[in-house]
């Protein structure tokens, strides 16, 4: 990169060098932050920490192994193999993880045959995706809200510099106040987006981990019920 390029990227209006305040240029938090007035300090930045909190949770929380632990998959599948399911009852009274709960309901219904240990199996699985599901809904709400508010920041920014211009009579409305206006009316449309974009991707991607765990603590169950029926016979 030439000196002549260097100097242009330098020059107001190219770039948001931070602390540039002398040059013209404005810094990155003041652009994005300061100048997106009340609607982006009490709403937006507020809602961008939530959206960022609930999707750590729900990283460490949604995950196989919280919901379908090793060691119980171990457990299980040794236990069926020797034919003594029976023995696993203490084990999973206690294991709150979705492959515990299908397991405890699948054995308490064992006794009563398959078709029922499967049929208790698939109903607490199906509970269970349910839940989770309508917890990572918070994300899915904060995805389609967010952009609402940034438009409804941008419609105040947008009256406010019209009424200003108005104000001035024909005449031209101070520089800075007119574009303080303008500045709220983009900046909250920008921090819509940004909340907005990863909400959703993250709400996607929980969505089919949840429906890909849920099916594969099925697929375990429904497994280790044949396994159990081959020891028998």
């Amino acid at each position: 990169m030439n000196t002549v390029m260097i100097n242009r990227l330098i020059e107001p209006g190219w770039g948001f060098p931070l602390g540039a305040e002398n040059g013209g240029s404005i810094s990155l938090f003041r652009h994005f932050v300061i100048e997106g007035g009340w609607i982006t300090w009490f709403l937006l930045i507020p809602l961008s920490m939530v959206m960022l909190s609930l999707v750590i949770h729900y990283l460490i929380t949604i995950r196989r192994g919280t919901l379908a632990p090793v060691p119980l998959v171990r457990s299980l599948r040794a236990a069926f193999a020797q034919g003594q399911p029976a023995a696993l009852l203490p084990l999973v009274a206690g294991d709150d993880s979705l492959l515990g709960q299908a397991a405890q309901a699948g054995l308490s219904q064992l006794r009563e045959g398959r078709d029922a240990a499967r049929a208790a199996i698939d109903e607490t699985v199906e509970e269970g995706a349910m839940r989770l599901l309508r917890r990572i809904e918070y994300l899915n709400v904060i995805g389609n809200v967010s952009p609402m508010i940034g438009l409804f920041g941008t419609v105040v920014g947008m009256i406010q510099a019209f009424a200003r211009i108005y104000a001035a009579g024909g005449g031209m409305p101070e520089a800075d106040k007119l574009a303080g206006d303008i500045a709220v009316a983009l900046v909250t449309t920008f921090w819509g987006l940004l909340i907005a974009i990863p909400a959703l991707s993250a709400f996607a991607l929980f969505r089919n981990r949840i429906d890909t765990y849920a099916a594969e603590v099925v697929t375990l169950c429904d497994r280790l019920l044949r396994m159990e029926a081959t020891s028998q016979a």
